[in-house]
């Protein structure tokens, strides 16, 4: 079903940081950092695969997700979903199903097989495509989804998330400057406000995850100096 109720942005974005915290996909830890994909020190980690398995919360936020990018985009702007391998293809599929439209998915590389394709399902020249990823850090892997895209004729000017970091400078403008624009329910800064007002964490590790949010180069470099 087409969702036609469109909450406030500010609403949804409190709705879903809430919804992340319930299911545990939010993890601060101060004490002993993870380690993200750059190989750098973070404080936190978000996990928006666990939401596949909340069919309550999954139903709420893919149709937050899709009423966003009607209001910001445009109720008859989009001809295709696209989803990111692998993360996105699941929510892919299921806001092409609110919006009745196809769905098709991106894979990271060529198969190395068969067609050696990168797009997975039927996606035409002139098709205008929004892709659907889990979350984005610095927008860098949305790039070469979007190429992949384009190359086979159709326009991918959208991308929409559940989770936008939002701290990195630059993620929007480097997104704009290849002709996309983020569509996001929530970030961090969404997530954190919802952790002080609910309790969820003490206030050293939050005021902790702050102070990385706020400087998250400044906090690595200083937490590299102490290993």
């Amino acid at each position: 079903m087409i969702p036609t109720s469109f909450p406030p942005a500010s609403e949804i974005a409190r709705l879903t940081a809430r919804a992340l915290l319930e299911i545990k996909a939010v993890h601060f830890n101060t004490q002993t950092p993870f380690t993200l994909a750059s190989g750098l020190p973070s404080p936190t980690y978000i996990d928006c695969r666990k939401l596949i398995s909340y069919p309550r919360i999954r139903s709420m936020l893919m149709d937050f997700m899709s009423v966003t990018v009607m209001r910001d985009a445009g109720f008859e702007a989009f001809d295709n979903i696209a989803g990111g391998e692998t993360a996105g293809i699941p929510f892919a599929a299921l806001v092409a199903e609110r919006l009745a439209l196809p769905m098709t998915y991106v894979r990271k590389k060529p198969k190395g097989y068969g067609r050696n394709a990168r797009i997975e399902g039927a996606m035409t020249e002139g098709q205008r495509v929004l892709l659907v990823e889990d979350l984005t850090t610095d927008g860098g892997s949305k790039l070469s989804f979007v190429d992949a895209i384009r190359e086979t004729g159709a326009s991918c000017a959208h991308t929409a998330v559940i989770f936008y970091y939002d701290i990195f400078p630059g993620t929007k403008e480097r997104l704009a400057e290849h002709g996309v624009q983020l569509h996001h329910l929530c970030t961090w800064w969404d997530v954190l406000a919802e952790a002080r007002r609910q309790g969820a964490f003490d206030e050293a590790t939050l005021g902790e995850v702050e102070a990385f949010l706020k400087a998250p180069r400044a906090w690595q470099e200083a937490r590299a100096k102490l290993s």
